[in-house]
C-alpha cells in the first residue's frame, strides 16, 4: 500500500456542490492539505484563492489547485463533478451524461491512487458509486456515496420541526435510492428511544398516515423545490460531506446512511443503494439491520429494481 497523508483530501468538481464541500470542510479543521481539481484550472484556483481567504478565521491549511498526479497521496477523495440536475429533470435524467464523465474521471484517479477511500457525491449518487467501484478496481468499502445522508437530516429536520424538539433526538433514515423511489423508514423510527407514533401523541398529533406522507413527500421533494427556487441544492450537501469526513478521519464508527453496493440484504444484491452503515477510518465497516416493515422491504426490492434497471441500461 501507499503511505497516504492521512490529513490530506482531494475535492474533484468545483461546481456549486465541490466548492461548497470544500468550504464545509475547511471550517471543520480536519485535514491540514486540500487539493480541488476542475476541469477548468481557473474555477478550481478560484475557489482555492477565495476559500484560503478565509484561513485566518480558522486552522491553518493548505489549499490549492492542482491536477490528478496531486492526489496520489490524499486519503479522501470526494468526487462531485458532472452536470448538475436542471429544473424539471430527476436524478436519473443525469445518468448517462454522468456516466460518461465518471468513465474518464474515474480510471485517472485509480492510476495514480489505489488506497484512498472514494466518496461519491454527484448524481444519481447510487447508479455513480456503482459505476466507479467497478471503473476503479477499489475494493467496495472504500467506495461509497453520501447515498441519503442528506435525505435523512432533511427528514430529521422536518420531523423535529413537526414534534417541536431538537432534530438531533430523532433518529430515523430514509432509505434506498436517493431519490424518486427513496423510503421512510418509519418502522424504527423514534425520538430517543420512544417510538415515532408514541411521541407524535404525547405532542398532539393523532393523524399519522397524513403526517407521515407529508413528510416523506416533503423531503423526497426538498431537492426540487430548492432547485426550483434558487437553482441548486449544495450547502445542506456540503455539511453531509463534513459530517461523511469527520466519521471517516475521527474512525468514528458512526452509523450514517450512505450507498454502497448490497449483498443479499432483504434479498437485494449487485446495485449500489443507501442502508444505514457503520463508517470509520476504512470507509464502510458492515451494514446495519434496522427493523423495516413488510411493505418498507418491498418498497426497499422496487428502489433496488428501479437502479438495477438503469445500471443494466449504461453499464
Amino acid at each position: 500500500m501507499a503511505v497516504l497523508n492521512h490529513r490530506k483530501v482531494a475535492v474533484i468538481g468545483c461546481g456549486f456542490v465541490g466548492a461548497a464541500s470544500a468550504f464545509a470542510i475547511m471550517e471543520s479543521g480536519l485535514f491540514s492539505e486540500m487539493v480541488l481539481i476542475d476541469v477548468s484550472k481557473d474555477k478550481a484556483e478560484g475557489e482555492a484563492l477565495d476559500i484560503s481567504h478565509g484561513l485566518p478565521f480558522a486552522k491553518p491549511m493548505k489549499i490549492y489547485a492542482g491536477d490528478y498526479k496531486d492526489i496520489s497521496d490524499a486519503y479522501v477523495i470526494i468526487v462531485t463533478a458532472g452536470a448538475g440536475q436542471k429544473p424539471g429533470e430527476t436524478r436519473l435524467d443525469l445518468v448517462k451524461k454522468n456516466v460518461g464523465i465518471f468513465k474518464s474521471i474515474i480510471p485517472q484517479i485509480a492510476d495514480v491512487n489505489k488506497d484512498a477511500i472514494m466518496l461519491i457525491v454527484a448524481n444519481p449518487v447510487d447508479i455513480l458509486t456503482y459505476a466507479a467501484q467497478k471503473l476503479s478496481g477499489y475494493p467496495e468499502n472504500r467506495v461509497f456515496g453520501s447515498g441519503t445522508t442528506l435525505d435523512t437530516a432533511r427528514f430529521k429536520y422536518l420531523l423535529g420541526e413537526h414534534l417541536g424538539v431538537d432534530s438531533r433526538s430523532v433518529h430515523a433514515f430514509i432509505i434506498g435510492e436517493h431519490g424518486d423511489s427513496e423510503i421512510a423508514a418509519w418502522s424504527s423510527a423514534n425520538v430517543s428511544g420512544i417510538p415515532i407514533n408514541d411521541f407524535c401523541e404525547m405532542r398532539g398529533h393523532f393523524d399519522h398516515e397524513t403526517s407521515m406522507k407529508k413528510i416523506a413527500d416533503n423531503v423526497k421533494n426538498s431537492a426540487y423545490e430548492i432547485i426550483e427556487k434558487k437553482g441548486a441544492t449544495y450547502y445542506g450537501i456540503a455539511m453531509s460531506v463534513r459530517r461523511i469526513c469527520e466519521a471517516i478521519v475521527r474512525d468514528e464508527k458512526t452509523i450514517l446512511p450512505i450507498s454502497s453496493i448490497q449483498h443479499d440484504n432483504h434479498g437485494i444484491s449487485d446495485v449500489a443503494l443507501s442502508m444505514p452503515a457503520i463508517v470509520g477510518k476504512d470507509g464502510v465497516e458492515c451494514t446495519v439491520p434496522i427493523s423495516l416493515s413488510d411493505q418498507e422491504i418491498a418498497d426497499l426490492k422496487l428502489s433496488a429494481d428501479t437502479l438495477r434497471g438503469v445500471i443494466d441500461d449504461v453499464l
